[in-house]
């Protein structure tokens, strides 16, 4: 059963920053989300922000007035926000010390763990709830290194890559196993990153917060658990940052530890820069599919597309360029659906094809 949870994004909600809100928004097999916190959009529907489709979620101005109008305290207090900066300041630390006096316990994605500092920690106990550090990784005897067990995965393993963080990877991967399950295709999820953890998937960690020695390995076991629980048709997993970008090694790891058997990319057409580093361009399309191909000797075999600053005619223009250009299959998992990656799957994979025979 689904707990209600109010998230907090200010300034953020619906943009890059933004990401684990608006995934949670999106979809949340453990949460109920009753409400977002950001005063720059207060009195609007979240989903209609989102995706241009009510979902019945309100923007709130602040916690005050989300829990005047709601009319009762939900149970978890949501920090929602995934800025490049690690730690809170004061006035964020603040907000949530604010939420645990009001009797909400809290969730927490941020590599800052909340349950180390003694101020939340006491409060907490004080208040009798709990806070959830969710980037925090297991304690060191129960990771996991690489075994190379993953080569007797006999399902094909997908991992959605992109050419920049906070393009739609998860986002694009989610709706593509929805798809796959539509279709009677068994599926199995894994996540590499907070949001995912948050929207409940099963299987999976976050990969950034782990040493080298380990983010392989926790890959590999997250898939061979999978696998070996869940008998799965497919294991679609999620990529993490981009193998091209600077700042994060999350990509190499995640391709290590999985040996997948084909990528999908998700590209942002309009951004030309690296998220938080305006100075530095990105490899952009053609390179990163070319590095990706050469890193894992594996290929790529369709394309998603994020539509940020984007109409809805200059969409399908881009789909056509791209099918033209690359070869490839093109869509845009949020405005067309997953037809085209399913098509690309089962002609790829054709038992497959045999499993959906069998429905």
């Amino acid at each position: 059963m689904k707990v209600d949870a109010l998230v907090y994004c200010e300034n953020e909600f619906g943009k890059v920053d933004g990401k684990v809100a608006n995934g949670l928004v999106r979809q949340s097999d453990r949460y109920n989300i009753v409400g977002v916190i950001d005063s720059s959009k207060v009195g609007q529907d979240a989903g209609e922000i989102l995706d241009g489709v009510r979902n019945e979620i309100p923007i709130f101005k602040n916690t005050e007035s989300a829990l005047d109008i709601l009319g009762s305290i939900p149970r978890y207090f949501i920090y929602g926000i995934a800025p490049l900066t690690s730690f809170l300041d004061a006035s964020q630390k603040e907000i949530i010390l604010s939420a645990i006096k009001r009797g909400m316990n809290i969730v927490n994605g941020l590599p800052e763990f909340l349950n180390d500092n003694a101020v939340f920690a006491n409060m907490a106990i004080k208040h009798r709830v709990t806070i959830q550090d969710v980037r925090k990784p297991p304690r060191r005897e129960k990771l996991h290194h690489f075994t190379g067990e993953v080569k007797e995965v006999k399902v094909p393993v997908v991992i959605v890559m992109g050419t920049d963080c906070a393009v739609g990877k998860r986002t694009s991967a989610l709706l593509l196993v929805n798809a796959l399950k539509k279709e009677g295709i068994k599926v199995s999820f894994i996540t590499t990153g907070q949001t995912g953890l948050l929207q409940g998937s099963k299987y999976g960690i976050a990969v950034d917060v782990l040493t080298s020695g380990y983010a392989s390995g926790e890959v590999e076991n997250a898939i061979l658990n999978a696998y070996r629980k869940e008998k799965p048709d497919i294991i679609i997993v999620e990529g993490q940052g981009a193998l091209s970008h600077p700042a994060f090694t999350s990509s190499s790891a995640i391709i290590r530890g999985a040996m997948p058997d084909a990528i999908i990319i998700q590209h942002p057409p309009r951004r030309k820069k690296y998220c938080d580093y305006p100075k530095i361009p990105m490899l952009g399309l053609e390179g990163e599919i070319e590095m990706i191909e050469t890193f894992s000797k594996t290929e790529v075999i369709a394309i998603t597309i994020n539509h940020e600053c984007m109409t809805a005619i200059e969409v399908k223009n881009v789909i056509k360029e791209y099918e033209l250009e690359y070869n490839l299959p093109t869509t845009d998992a949020l405005m067309y659906g997953c037809d085209k990656l399913v098509t690309a799957l089962t002609k790829k994979f054709p038992n497959l094809k045999k499993d959906l025979a069998l429905v």
